[in-house]
C-alpha cells in the first residue's frame, strides 16, 4: 500500500521517495534497536536525513507510527512544527500515537 502525498508537497517521485524513506528507516531501526535514548536515536544520521526530506515524508512517518513504532514522534514534530500530544500524554506511546494519527487525518494526510 502506497502512502498518498499531497501533490503540492512533492519534490521527489513518490516511488523514489518511499524507497529512500524505507531504506533510511530500516537503517535507523536496525542500528538503534538497543538504544533507549530518544535523543540519540533522533541524532542518528539516517534519522536526520529523514527529517531533511521534509513534508513529503509525513504520511510515511504516520504509516510507521500506526504500524509499530513511536520512534518517529521527534521527526514528525521537527518536520511539521506541530505537537498534537497533550502534555499529560507525553511519554505514553499509545496516546501519543493516537494523537499523531488523529492530527494526520485532520490535516488530510493518507497513508
Amino acid at each position: 500500500m502506497t502512502a498518498t502525498i499531497p501533490s503540492n508537497l512533492l519534490k521527489y517521485d513518490p516511488n523514489d521517495l518511499e524507497r529512500l524513506f524505507n531504506r533510511l528507516a530500516q537503517k535507523v531501526l536496525s542500528e538503534t534497536r538497543l538504544e533507549s535514548s530518544t535523543q540519540r536515536i533522533a541524532m542518528h544520521p539516517a534519522y536526520q536525513q529523514i527529517i531533511g526530506l521534509g513534508q513529503p515524508v509525513v504520511p510515511l512517518l504516520l504509516r510507521e507510527v500506526e504500524r509499530k513504532s513511536g520512534r518517529w514522534f521527534w521527526a514528525l514534530k521537527s518536520i511539521t512544527r506541530e505537537d498534537p500530544v497533550p502534555k499529560g500524554d507525553r511519554g505514553k506511546t499509545k496516546k501519543m500515537t493516537d494523537a499523531w494519527l488523529a492530527w494526520g487525518k485532520q490535516q488530510g494526510y493518507q497513508w
